[in-house]
């Protein structure tokens, strides 16, 4: 769909109205009509379209899909206040230390490494939100009932897949009736996304009331609310639960799939990835693993990072807008409650913002062996716009930079190789799923220790309990 709409741009000019079975609909061909609009008009423009698939497939607590009001902005707050740039300082020893249980994972069983990597951000971001170690905890599969879930959300808001979202009513059709399909998907669905809201909050709501509580987003959302009343506290449990459950649903896949877009750029490029090793090898040197301490004399890792946002985007259509209130802009009327698109996929292929799009050149990002401010930020446009942007991005982006230092330093990633042994271009072969959010498809690559000295490395940089939990 993302290549259409940027047919239609093409076409017609920077924005084009459709009309989708009497919604009208608004797709924003570029990046500057994205920010003039969703950006500098925020307040008109920070509406989510009703979705029934949300409601009855339980998925209606995300503030991502939530509409825009009281319930959004209490919601948002508190995840704002564990999420902001200085609150994620404090994650970052959590962040080593499952980064580097994620490369002995994958120096012991490479095969395996895409596995590997859901496990890592599934099991950080379950201990800063909950406190619960997986590793530790593993009588409940804390992680797969999370992955369940999630496969239920591509499901549920696939574009075009059910035809209630376009036509509401229908939602009222007894289940039992044909065409009401959707209904008996949805309620199957319903208890396992309860479950992945549910049972992690039950679990550190035990930790903190039998005094074994680990510190995290909910322990101290739970601290908070024993000094409120009962019906203060019952209101503010719900805000705090879709808060910290928010945070598994919006990052964990999400950077999952930009891991996955490094993978397959470090294996196609490898010219790339040898000059990322020479900048860590400089300034990290032989006897430890990189440290967010490291991040500010490591340009080029932070231009691959960048070049990796840009080059396969994760949500290749940004989450639709709505607009409040009737608008116009350049001339053009956009009616009041209009799906707003942006096409996140168009900008970053925009030759007036990135020289040869289709390229993968970490090197674009980079001027004088620094980072060149005045090359427009990938982030800034995949991450989404307004108040509407992902509020996790600066956690994501700290998880992406563990993880990516790590293999870098310890590890070299090599291309598979066909039946006559020469090696698979990846980047012309690994193809993107379509959907709300946007995959490679499955791919094999070669990983193994840069040296024996490597692999030592990492061993020797976990302790031993960790070594004996994985």
């Amino acid at each position: 769909m993302e290549l259409a709409f940027r047919g239609l741009n093409a076409q017609y000019g920077d924005i084009v109205y459709l009309n989708a079975c009497g919604q009208s609909m608004i797709v924003l061909g570029t990046h500057k009509a994205a920010i003039d609009l969703l950006e500098k008009r925020s307040s008109n423009y920070s509406d989510r379209l009703s979705s029934p698939m949300a409601s009855l497939s339980g998925w209606s607590w995300v503030f991502t899909l939530t509409r825009y009001g009281p319930e959004w902005r209490q919601t948002r707050r508190l995840f704002h206040e564990y999420m902001h740039p200085n609150a994620v300082l404090r994650y970052r020893p959590i962040q080593e230390r499952e980064a580097c249980k994620y490369l002995l994972r994958v120096a012991e069983d490479p095969k395996n490494f895409l596995h590997h990597g859901r496990h890592f951000l599934g099991a950080t971001i379950i201990r800063v939100s909950y406190g619960i170690d997986v590793d530790k905890h593993k009588d409940t599969d804390y992680l797969g009932i999370a992955e369940a879930a999630l496969a239920i959300f591509s499901q549920a808001f696939l574009p075009g897949k059910y035809l209630v979202e376009s036509f509401p009513i229908l939602r009222y059709l007894p289940s039992f009736m044909p065409g009401a399909g959707f209904k008996r998907e949805a309620a199957k669905w319903y208890p396992v996304v309860r479950e992945m809201r549910d049972l992690p909050w039950e679990a550190a709501t035990t930790a903190l009331r039998e005094g074994n509580a680990i510190p995290s987003m909910a322990s101290g959302l739970l601290e908070r609310m024993s000094r409120l009343d009962e019906k203060a506290a019952a209101e503010q449990e719900e805000y705090s639960k879709n808060a910290i459950a928010s945070a598994y649903a919006g990052g964990a896949d999400t950077t999952l799939s930009t891991l996955q877009t490094f993978y397959i750029a470090m294996a196609s490029f490898p010219e790339v990835q040898k000059r990322a090793q020479a900048e860590l090898d400089a300034v990290v040197g032989p006897h430890r693993l990189p440290t967010f301490a490291d991040k500010d004399d490591l340009p080029y890792i932070a231009a691959i990072m960048k070049e990796c946002f840009r080059w396969r985007p994760v949500v290749p259509l940004g989450f639709v807008h709505s607009s409040l209130e009737e608008d116009e802009y350049n001339g053009y009327r956009i009616p009041a409650r209009s799906a707003v698109v942006s096409n996140p996929w168009a900008y970053v292929r925009d030759p007036n913002l990135y020289e040869d799009p289709e390229a993968f050149r970490p090197e674009r990002f980079l001027k004088d062996g620094k980072l060149d401010h005045n090359v427009q930020d990938p982030a800034a446009i995949v991450f989404g716009y307004g108040r509407r942007i992902c509020p996790g991005r600066h956690f994501a982006e700290g998880s992406i930079y563990a993880v990516v230092s790590g293999i870098l330093h310890t590890m070299s990633i090599e291309a598979p190789l066909d039946e006559h042994g020469q090696p698979i271009r990846l980047a012309d072969h690994v193809k993107m799923t379509h959907g709300v959010l946007s995959y490679p498809e499955p791919f094999d690559c070669i990983i193994k220790p840069r040296s024996p000295e490597a692999e030592m490395l990492i061993r020797t940089s976990l302790s031993e309990d960790d070594v004996t939990t994985l």
